[in-house]
């Protein structure tokens, strides 16, 4: 039996935690083909959603919660990762704890994960704003004009991994990156990993204020082009992390 982990990271998320676990938690209970898990890592949040997830955990079995100081969502959504391959996950699901994907779509993923390593969402009709497709539209050029692919959606919080493919990609990312799933799609496509691509929806956040400004996305895409190269020069090499 295959063994699913459902990850997420969470940062601030009181609004929406307790709606998204009540949304997401079915899914593992569902799966009557896999033994699954929900894990939220909670990054060093400022409000009480650490203390909502302990609460959650008594009404939710299959619910496991992990608190580790604030590190930013791209090395928590990696930490998540290397958690559940830690835990000896066959398969690796994530998506974010704002409450923007719909759980219902989740189960074409699932048929599909034997067809591919990476079955990855690409974000159609979105409502999460403007600006936000803008920083897309950015990355999917950043990453051609980086690694040379052509990637659909290289962010998208919506996806399901082979375990030891994944383990595998990771090998090339840094320990505290900060754009982990855009470096994740990026490294599976150049390595000519078996990558397929599923239209998600994507609606508003659910509650709570996004973190990341528009400010602060063109501080992290800055950073971003250095340590893609250095990404790219270490596949370049087969030089690895870990």
């Amino acid at each position: 039996m295959d063994r699913l982990y459902l990850v997420m990271p969470a940062y601030n998320e009181a609004e929406n935690i307790e709606e998204v676990v009540k949304q997401w938690h079915p899914i593992a209970e569902k799966l009557s083909d896999a033994e699954a898990k929900l894990l939220i890592v909670n990054d060093g949040s400022k409000d009480n959603t650490w203390e909502m997830l302990c609460s959650l955990k008594g009404e939710y079995p299959l619910l496991e919660v992990v608190n580790k100081p604030n590190s930013g969502h791209g090395a928590t959504v990696l930490y998540a990762y290397r958690y559940a391959i830690g835990k000896g996950a066959d398969y690796v699901f994530q998506t974010d704890s704002d409450g923007q994907t719909l759980p219902d779509e989740f189960w074409q993923f699932w048929e599909h994960r034997t067809e591919a390593s990476f079955v990855i969402g690409t974000r159609c009709g979105r409502q999460d704003g403007a600006s936000r497709v803008f920083v897309t539209k950015t990355l999917r050029l950043v990453v051609w004009l980086m690694f040379g692919v052509w990637v659909k959606d290289a962010n998208t919080p919506f996806r399901l991994m082979n375990a030891e493919r994944l383990a595998a990609v990771m090998k090339y990312i840094p320990e505290d990156f900060f754009l982990a799933n855009v470096a994740v799609s990026a490294i599976a496509v150049k390595k000519k990993e078996s990558v397929a691509w599923y239209p998600i929806t994507f609606r508003p956040r659910q509650g709570g204020v996004n973190s990341i400004n528009m400010k602060r996305i063109f501080k992290i895409g800055w950073k971003a082009l250095g340590d893609f190269r250095m990404i790219n020069r270490n596949l370049k090499h087969d030089k690895i992390y870990q």
